[in-house]
């Protein structure tokens, strides 16, 4: 837990990252704290979650986007607007 604990903070640097056991079906609480140490996010994950790959980069990914939300630099309504043209991108090149 310690190792993934240390990826995470290099990846989400300069936030620090710390986890501990949240409950008795195998998920952890997993705390993100500024420089400060003022605690910007709280989330639970599996423990699977950090165990694969694929899943441990999309944990990654979606805690980049909610720390660019807490900070004020992306609006949620902003993902969703990306959401769209991605998708609709997605379906124009698929009719051609």
């Amino acid at each position: 837990m310690e190792n993934i604990s240390l990826l995470l903070s290099d990846a989400l640097a300069p936030y620090r990252v710390s986890l501990a056991p949240s409950d008795l079906q195998g998920r952890l609480r997993l705390t993100i704290d500024d420089q400060a140490g003022n605690t910007v996010l709280n989330r639970d994950v599996n423990q699977s979650q950090l165990a694969d790959t694929r899943a441990l980069t999309d944990v990654v990914d979606g805690l980049h986007r909610d720390l660019l939300i807490a900070e004020g630099r992306l609006e949620p309504s902003m993902i969703a607007a990306l959401r769209v043209v991605g998708t609709a991108g997605r379906y124009g090149a698929e009719m051609r």
